[in-house]
C-alpha cells in the first residue's frame, strides 16, 4: 500500500482537502467519509477476537525452526474488524454502485440469480478430487455450457479447462503449434501476425510459444490493413491473431476476406474473442473462418471481473484444430458421464494437460445461468443493447470531444485527446477529475495506437438515465478543460477522494509493500 497522506495526530493534513475554505477536523473524518488507518496500525498487543484454547503439549519436531517471536498479526476485537473492512468497502467504486466505464475489460452487472446458483448444494460444495460417480450433475453442467458455447460460436469443439483469457489463448495457440507438428510444418511456420492494436497478452503468448512476433498496421479506419497482411502472408507464417471486434472497439470489416487470405496461405485463424460480448446472437465466428477463439466468461456472460478470484477462458475449436483440445475430455457413455484423463483414448492427438483440474465450476455455474437465463432472443439484444450504449455515448460527446476514429463504433467508444490540446489538461488529468465527479475513470492511454486514448465501455447494463449522467459529467469536464483556465483545477484532481494523486511514478518505482511500526511515515506517495 502506498498512501498519500500523513497519518500523524490531528489527521487534519492533506486528508480533508478538496475545498481550500473547509475547516480541518481533528479526526480527519468529513462527515460519512471516514479516515481508516492501517489494520496493523490499529492492532493492540495481547487483544483478540475469539478465545483459543491452550495447544497441547507435543514433542517439538521442527529442529530448532520454533518460531521465537511474534507472528506479527494485528490484535483487534470482533466489532473492530467488521467496522474496518466495512469502511474500506465504501471507499471502493464498484460495479453495484454506479457506472463503471473501463474500456476492453467489459465491467457489466452481475446478475444475483448467478450468484444464487453458483451457492447451490452439490454446486457451491464441490470437491475436485470427489469420485466421478458424485459429481455427475457437475460434468453435465459443463457439458451443457460447451454446448451452448459451440451453438453461439457456429465451432464444432470447445475445450473448457483454460482458466482465463491468457490462458485460453495459449491454449489455442498451442493446438495451432500442435496441427503444424502433425503436419511437419512447425520448422517453417515460425511467424505470428498480430495487428498493432491487438491486446499485449497476444504478442507475448506467441512469444512464449517460441514463435516471431510480426505487427500488422491498422488503416485509417482503425481496421487491419488488408494490403499489408496479404503482404507479410507467406509459407513461414503459422497464424494470425485478431481481435474481433478489435481493441479499438471497431468490427473487422474485411474479416471474411482476411480469413480467406490467411488459409490461403496455409496459416490458421486465431480469435481473440475478449469482446464477443458486442456480437453474441448475432455473429458467429464459425461462419467467419476463425479456427480457434477463447471467449471470457466474465466479460460475454457475466462472471465476476478482477477481485483476484478465479476466471474461466474456453476455447472453441475448428475442425481442424478440435483433435489436438486438451485433456480432460468430458465423455458420455452407457455407464453416465466420464473424464477421459491424460493418456485415455479419445477421438483425437489432445496436446496434454493445461491445468490441475478440467476448469472454474463458479464461473462455469454463473455463465450458464446467464445465457438459460436470456435465452437465444435475450442474448442478442444484450449485444444490440452494449453497441447501442457505446454509441450513445460516442453520439452524445463527439461535439466536445474527439472520436479516434469516425463512423459508429461497436462495445466501446474511443476517443483521444485531440480536444484537450492546448488546455495544460492530459489524459490523465481529465480521468482524476471523473473520479470527483463520483465516477471511476474511463480506460486511458490504451490502445497504444491512438493518442492519448480514452476508451469507454458502459456495456448492456446501465439504464438511459445513467448514461446521461455519466454524459453530462464527461460534457462538463471536457467544456472546463476547453475554457482554458482550470488546468490547475485539473492538475489538483480528485479533491474529494479518501486519497489524493499519488506520484505514481515514485510508486511503482518505490511501491511500499510492507508496514512497518518503524517505517509507517515513510510512504511512496505525496
Amino acid at each position: 500500500m502506498a498512501a498519500s497522506q500523513d497519518r500523524s495526530l490531528g489527521r487534519s493534513g492533506g486528508i480533508v482537502a478538496g475545498e481550500s475554505t473547509a475547516p480541518a477536523t481533528f479526526t480527519g473524518n468529513r462527515a460519512l467519509q471516514l479516515e481508516e488507518p492501517l489494520i496493523f496500525e490499529m492492532g493492540q498487543p495481547g487483544r483478540c477476537g475469539v478465545d483459543l484454547p491452550e495447544p497441547p503439549k507435543v514433542k517439538d519436531r521442527l529442529n530448532g525452526l520454533r518460531r521465537t517471536g511474534d507472528v506479527g498479526l494485528p490484535g483487534l476485537s470482533e466489532p473492530q474488524v467488521v467496522q474496518h473492512y466495512t469502511r474500506l468497502s465504501q471507499k471502493n467504486y464498484a460495479i453495484d454502485m454506479g457506472v463503471y466505464p473501463l474500456g476492453s475489460c467489459t465491467m457489466k452487472h452481475n446478475p444475483r440469480i448467478n450468484e444464487k446458483v453458483a451457492r447451490l448444494p452439490g454446486i457451491g460444495d464441490l470437491h475436485p478430487l470427489q469420485p466421478v460417480s458424485t459429481v455427475q450433475g457437475a460434468l453435465e453442467l459443463i457439458d451443457a455450457l460447451a454446448h451452448w458455447l459451440k451453438t453461439l460460436t457456429g465451432m464444432p469443439a470447445v475445450a473448457m479447462s483454460p482458466a482465463a483469457g491468457a490462458h485460453g489463448e495459449m491454449c489455442g495457440m498451442m493446438a495451432i503449434a500442435a496441427a503444424l507438428d502433425a503436419k511437419g510444418e512447425r520448422a517453417q511456420r515460425r511467424i505470428v501476425l498480430a495487428p498493432e492494436s491487438a491486446h499485449g497478452t497476444n504478442p507475448a503468448t506467441a512469444a512464449a510459444l517460441g514463435f516471431t512476433v510480426k505487427p500488422i498496421p491498422a488503416n485509417d479506419h482503425g481496421r487491419v490493413d488488408l494490403a499489408a497482411l496479404k503482404a507479410a502472408l507467406g509459407p513461414d507464417v503459422a497464424a494470425i491473431m485478431l481481435t474481433n471486434p478489435n481493441t479499438c472497439g471497431l468490427f473487422e470489416s474485411e474479416i471474411v476476406e482476411i480469413s480467406a487470405a490467411v488459409h490461403a496461405a496455409g496459416a490458421y485463424f486465431y480469435c481473440d474473442g475478449a469482446n464477443f460480448n458486442a456480437i453474441v446472437g448475432r455473429v458467429r465466428p464459425g461462419d467467419l473462418g476463425v479456427d480457434c477463439m477463447h471467449i471470457n466468461l466474465h466479460k460475454t456472460f457475466s462472471t465476476p471481473h478482477g477481485g483476484g478470484g478465479p476466471g474461466a477462458g474456453p476455447v472453441v475449436l475448428s475442425q481442424a484444430l478440435a483433435p489436438y483440445a486438451p485433456y480432460p475430455w468430458i465423455v458420455k457413455d452407457a455407464n453416465g458421464w466420464t473424464v477421459a484423463e491424460d493418456g485415455a483414448r479419445v477421438d483425437g492427438q489432445p496436446l496434454g494437460r493445461l491445468k490441475a483440474f478440467h476448469g472454474q465450476m463458479g464461473m462455469f455455474t454463473r455463465a450458464l445461468a446467464y445465457i438459460m437465463s436470456h435465452g437465444a432472443d435475450g442474448l442478442k439484444q444484450v449485444a444490440e443493447d452494449a453497441v447501442l450504449s457505446a454509441n450513445y455515448v460516442m453520439a452524445a460527446l463527439k461535439d466536445v470531444m474527439t472520436p479516434a476514429f469516425e463512423g459508429p463504433c461497436m462495445h466501446e467508444a474511443l476517443f483521444d485527446d485531440g480536444f484537450l490540446k492546448d488546455t495544460g489538461v492530459s489524459t490523465l488529468d481529465f480521468a482524476k477529475a471523473m473520479i470527483d465527479e463520483g465516477y471511476h475513470p474511463m480506460t486511458m492511454y490504451f490502445p497504444l495506437v491512438v493518442h492519448g486514448a480514452m476508451l469507454i465501455e458502459p456495456t448492456e447494463s446501465q439504464a438511459k438515465e445513467d448514461l446521461d449522467r455519466f454524459i453530462g459529467a464527461l460534457r462538463s469536464l471536457a467544456e472546463k478543460a476547453k475554457s482554458g483556465t482550470a488546468a490547475e483545477d485539473f492538475k489538483a484532481a480528485p479533491r474529494y477522494a479518501p486519497r489524493r494523486r499519488l506520484d505514481e511514478t515514485l510508486a511503482a518505482r518505490k511501491p511500499v509493500l510492507r508496514w512497518r511500526p518503524s517505517n509507517s511515515l515513510k510512504q511512496a506517495a505525496e
